[in-house]
C-alpha cells in the first residue's frame, strides 16, 4: 500500500501558494476555505496512514524517495526521502491535528484584521516546513524544514510589522535561532566527514556495526546538535526569543508554542538518541540544561502580569521538562509530555486569546477579574488546561510529567537531584497557573475602561477550545500503565535507549505520584491564599522582598546582559570598525578614486572642446600629419622587409 507521504507537506504548500499569490484578490470566504482545506487534507492523509499502520497494511518504518537524486557530489549521496515510523507518525498527528484546530480558531480571531490572506498564507507555509522537518529521513532534509519554520515564524511573529515591538521580536527570533542553527549545521558537517552519510537509519546502522566509534567524536556531534535544539526549543541560553514572540497574533503563539516549532528541538534529540546514548556527557548536559531551564523560567512566570507572557515562560519551563526526560534517557516519556503539552498549552493560549478577544485586546491580568460568569465556555475550557498543566490526577499532565519525574528519580544520586528540581518546578507551575486563573476569572473586574463589555467568543473560536479541553482531560490515558502503557509500547521500536533503566517499582511509583499530587495541591492552596480573595498578601510579599521581586519581574535582566555583552559590541564593530574599513576605506575610497580619474580625464578632454575654430583646425592638421607619418612608416617598413628577403634570396 502506498501512503503518499509527499501529499502531507505538499497540501499546505499549495494553500500557501494560492493565498500568497492571489489571496489579496480573492473573497475572504475563499481565502478561509483554501487555508482550512489544506491542513485538513494533510491531517486526513496522516489519519489514513495511521489507520493503515493499525490495520497492519503498512509495516514501519516506511519511506518514499524522489526518483531523481537530490545531492550527488563525489562520495556524498543524499536522497530526498520522507520516512514514517512510530515517532514521526505521532508527531504528524499532533502537528497537523492541533495545527488544523488553530487554523479554525484563527478564522474567527483574525476575521477583522488587515492582511487576512497574508496571515493564512504564512500559517500554511509554517505547516509545510514543519511537516518536512518531521518527515525528513536525513539530517540535511530536516535542516531544510528546520530553517523553513524559522523563516515562517519570523513572518508570523512580525505579522504586525508596522508595530516596532513586533518587528523587533521577529528579528530577535530569527537571529537567535540562526545562532543555534549554526551548531546543527556543524553537526551535519561532522556526520558527513566521519560517517559519509546523514541518513538517520544509516547512522544508526553504522554505530551498531562499529561500537568502538570515538566517544569524543560522538560527544562533539551531540553537543552541536544540542546547541541547535536549545535555539529552536528555547532552552538556556537561547530561550530569550520565545517570550517576545508574544508580539504575534495569539493563534500564532499557540501554533509555535504548543505543537510545532518549539518542539522541534525535543524531536531532534529523540530522533538522534542513538548518538546521545553513546555520549554520556552530552546526555548529562541535556538533562542539566532542561532542569535549569524548567525552574529558571518557572520563577519568572511567578510575577508576570501579561497573560500571554505567563504562558510563554510556562512553555519554556515545560520544554525544560522534555529535555530533562531526554537527558535521563526517558525518550518516550519526553515525547509523551510533548503530546500532552500540545493539548493543554494550545488550549491555554487559545483560551487566553478568547479572553483578550472578549476584553477588546486587554492582556494585563491586573485589569481583568470577574470573567467566570461573563465568559463561561472560555472559563471551563481554560480551567481544564490549568488543572492539566498543574498535574492533577487523571488529567493529561499528571501522566506525562510524573513519568519524567519518576525516570529522573530512578537515575541514582544525580537523578534524584534533578527530580527535586523538577518537583520544585511543578510547585511553581501550579502556583503561577492558578494565579492566572484567579486573577482572570474570579473576584471583581479591575478594568479602568468601562466602554467595552466582556463578551464570549464566536463558536469558530470556542469549538477548538472544547476539543482541546477534552484532549487535555482524557489524552493522558493513552500513556497510563507500566512503561507508559500503549503509548510507550508503540514507541519502543524507535526510542528504546541503548542502556534501558530498570523499571520503577510499583510502590515507589505510587509514592512519587502521591508527592507530585501533593505538590500540585500545595501550589493551588498558595495561589488561593494570595489571589483567591481580595487581600494584600501578594503586594505585601512583594514589598517585603523588593530585590527578589524586581529581579524576577526584570526576568533576571538577561536581555540587558546580552545586550551589553554581545549586542552592543557587535553593533560597535559592525557600525564603526567594519563600517570604517568597508564603507569608508573601500566603498567610499573606490568612489573617490573613480571620481578623481573621471575628473582628470574630463580635464584632459575639456581642452579639446574649447570652441575655438583655429584650435580645432590645428588639432586636425596635427592628427592628419601623424596619420600620414604612420602610414608612411608602415609602407617603408614593408618595403624594407621585401628588399631584405630579396637580398637574402640572392
Amino acid at each position: 500500500m502506498t501512503l503518499s507521504l509527499w501529499l502531507i507537506p505538499l497540501l499546505p504548500l499549495a494553500g500557501f501558494l494560492v493565498n500568497g499569490l492571489v489571496g489579496s484578490r480573492l473573497p475572504k470566504a475563499l481565502v478561509t476555505t483554501v487555508a482550512l482545506a489544506a491542513p485538513l487534507a494533510a491531517f486526513l492523509v496522516v489519519v489514513r496512514a495511521a489507520l493503515a499502520v493499525a490495520n497492519h497494511s503498512v509495516a514501519l518504518p516506511y519511506s518514499e524517495s524522489c526518483p531523481i537524486g537530490w545531492i550527488n557530489a563525489g562520495p556524498i549521496h543524499i536522497d530526498f526521502t520522507f520516512a514514517l515510523d512510530q515517532l514521526s507518525l505521532i508527531m504528524l498527528l499532533v502537528v497537523t491535528g492541533v495545527g488544523f484546530l488553530i487554523h479554525i480558531y484563527s478564522a474567527g480571531y483574525m476575521a477583522h484584521e488587515d492582511g487576512y490572506w497574508r496571515y493564512f498564507a504564512y500559517l500554511n507555509l509554517f505547516l509545510f516546513f514543519m511537516t518536512v522537518l518531521v518527515l525528513a529521513e536525513n539530517a540535511l532534509l530536516m535542516f531544510v524544514g528546520w530553517e523553513g519554520v524559522g523563516l515562517a515564524s519570523y513572518l508570523l511573529i512580525g505579522f504586525y510589522f508596522s508595530k516596532t515591538s513586533a518587528a523587533n521580536a521577529g528579528r530577535k527570533a530569527f537571529v537567535v535561532n540562526r545562532i543555534g542553527d549554526f551548531g546543527f549545521l556543524i553537526a551535519i558537517f561532522l556526520l558527513l566527514a566521519n560517517f559519509g552519510t546523514v541518513s538517520f537509519s544509516g547512522l544508526a546502522a553504522a554505530l551498531t556495526a562499529n561500537p568502538g566509534t570515538s566517544v569524543a567524536l560522538l560527544t562533539t556531534i551531540s553537543l552541536c546538535l544540542l546547541v541547535g535544539a536549545t535555539g529552536k526549543s528555547a532552552q538556556i541560553p537561547l530561550y530569550i526569543w520565545l517570550p517576545d514572540a508574544m508580539e504575534g497574533p495569539t493563534p500564532v503563539s499557540a501554533l509555535i508554542h504548543a505543537a510545532t516549532m518549539v518542539t522541534a528541538g525535543v524531536y531532534m534529540v529523540a530522533r538522534t538518541h542513538f548518538l546521545f546514548d553513546r555520549a554520556p556527557l552530552a546526555l548529562t548536559v541535556v538533562a542539566v540544561v532542561g532542569a535549569a531551564t524548567a525552574i529558571f523560567a518557572a520563577t519568572i512566570g511567578l510575577v508576570q502580569t501579561d497573560i500571554k507572557r505567563v504562558l510563554a515562560y510556562s512553555t519554556v519551563s515545560q520544554l525544560g521538562y522534555m529535555f530533562l526526560g531526554c537527558g535521563v534517557a526517558a525518550y518516550s516519556a519526553a515525547i509523551f509530555h510533548l503530546v500532552t503539552h500540545a493539548f493543554f498549552k494550545a488550549l491555554l493560549f487559545l483560551a487566553a486569546g478568547s479572553v483578550i478577544h472578549g476584553l477588546s485586546g486587554e492582556q494585563d491580568l491586573r485589569k481583568m477579574g470577574g470573567l467566570r460568569k461573563k465568559l463561561p465556555v472560555t472559563f471551563w475550557t481554560m480551567s481544564a488546561g490549568v488543572f492539566a498543566i498543574a498535574g492533577f490526577p487523571l488529567l493529561s499532565g499528571f501522566f506525562s510529567k510524573d513519568a519524567i519525574l519518576a525516570a529522573a528519580f530512578n537515575q541514582g544520586t544525580f537523578g534524584k537531584g534533578l527530580y527535586v528540581v523538577g518537583l520544585i518546578t511543578a510547585l511553581l507551575t501550579s502556583f503561577y497557573m492558578f494565579r492566572l486563573w484567579y486573577l482572570a476569572f474570579f473576584g471583581e473586574s479591575r478594568s479602568d475602561d468601562h466602554s467595552h463589555h466582556p463578551h464570549e467568543s464566536p463558536w469558530s473560536m470556542l469549538g477548538p477550545l472544547v476539543i482541546l479541553a477534552i484532549l487535555s482531560v482524557f489524552g493522558g490515558w493513552m500513556g497510563a500503565g507500566e512503561g507508559l502503557g500503549r503509548f510507550g509500547a508503540f514507541l519502543a521500536p524507535v526510542l528504546t535507549p541503548l542502556h534501558p533503566a530498570e523499571p520503577v517499582e510499583a510502590s515507589l511509583e505510587y509514592a512519587l505520584m502521591g508527592v507530585a499530587v501533593a505538590v500540585a495541591l500545595l501550589g493551588w492552596f498558595l495561589a488561593h491564599r494570595f489571589y483567591g480573595s481580595k487581600n494584600d498578601r501578594a503586594r505585601a510579599l512583594a514589598a517585603s522582598a523588593p530585590g527578589v521581586y524586581n529581579l524576577l519581574s526584570g526576568k533576571y535582566y538577561i536581555d540587558e546582559l546580552y545586550n551589553r555583552l554581545l549586542v552592543q559590541p557587535v553593533l560597535f564593530i559592525s557600525r564603526y570598525i567594519l563600517g570604517w574599513i568597508v564603507e569608508g576605506a573601500i566603498v567610499r575610497g573606490s568612489v573617490w578614486v573613480a571620481a578623481g580619474l573621471i575628473n582628470l580625464l574630463g580635464e584632459f578632454l575639456r581642452r579639446w572642446q574649447s570652441g575655438n575654430i583655429r584650435s580645432y583646425a590645428g588639432w586636425l592638421v596635427t592628427a592628419a600629419a601623424l596619420l600620414l607619418f604612420a602610414v608612411l612608416g608602415v609602407t617603408l617598413g614593408a618595403a624594407g622587409i621585401t628588399v631584405h628577403f630579396n637580398w637574402v634570396g640572392h
